[in-house]
Order: C-alpha cells, then sequence, then structure tokens
C-alpha cells in the first residue's frame, strides 16, 4: 500500500484559484504514474489529470484543459494539481492516485488512493 495524503483544498469564490497537493510519506512517487480524480456528490469520480513518472508526459480531461496545471517534483517527493479560473461546477472531493501500469483516464487502472481534498467554489 501506498499511503497517498492530499491537501490545499477548501472554499475559493468563481474565478479563484487554488493548489492541491499530494504526498505519500515513506514512499517514493517518483515510481509511480499519477493522477487526479474528482466526484462530486451523486456524480461518478472522473479523470481530471495525468501525469507520467517523468512528468514529461501529461493528459487533462476537456474541463481542465487550459485551467488546471499538473506537475511533480520528485525530488520532493510531491504531485501537485494548480487550478485557476475555478467554477461552481468544479466542486467536489478531489482524489489524488497512482499506478504502476496507468491507462491514464481508466479510473480502473491505478492502484493506490487517497482519502481526499474538499473543494468548494462559491458563485
Amino acid at each position: 500500500q501506498v499511503p497517498l495524503v492530499e491537501s490545499g483544498g477548501g472554499l475559493v469564490q468563481a474565478g479563484g484559484s487554488l493548489s492541491l497537493s499530494c504526498a505519500a510519506s515513506g514512499h517514493t512517487l517518483s515510481r509511480y504514474a499519477m493522477g487526479w480524480f474528482r466526484q462530486a456528490p451523486g456524480n461518478e469520480r472522473e479523470f481530471v489529470a495525468f501525469i507520467s513518472v517523468s512528468g514529461r508526459m501529461t493528459d487533462y480531461a476537456d474541463f481542465a484543459k487550459g485551467r488546471f496545471t499538473i506537475s511533480r517534483d520528485n525530488a520532493k517527493n510531491t504531485m501537485s494539481l494548480q487550478m485557476k479560473s475555478l467554477k461552481p461546477e468544479d466542486t467536489a472531493v478531489y482524489y489524488c492516485s497512482a499506478g504502476t501500469s496507468i491507462t491514464p483516464r481508466v479510473r480502473s487502472t491505478y492502484n493506490y488512493w487517497g482519502q481526499g481534498t474538499q473543494v468548494t467554489v462559491s458563485s
């Protein structure tokens, strides 16, 4: 098991920005490709963004393109999601995920998940 821990969620007004982080104490995240998913009440957990082990490859859901940026710092053992121009429909619990053999947009291919961090965007 890789205990992923998200941080950085909170309440922000529409148009604002938030930065989420993901870390794993005692485990080397540089071994894993990683991603962010989100789940709003009543909805399925959906793909947000993906980053490869090296960080050279990324992928974004259409709603995230141009507004969200995924990055990782393998030296610091962290991964981040910077979000700007937030909208009320971005309100959800955001989950960090990791795996060794991932199809980026396919939730079931990720092996490890954090507990999630709440992001609430007010109108």
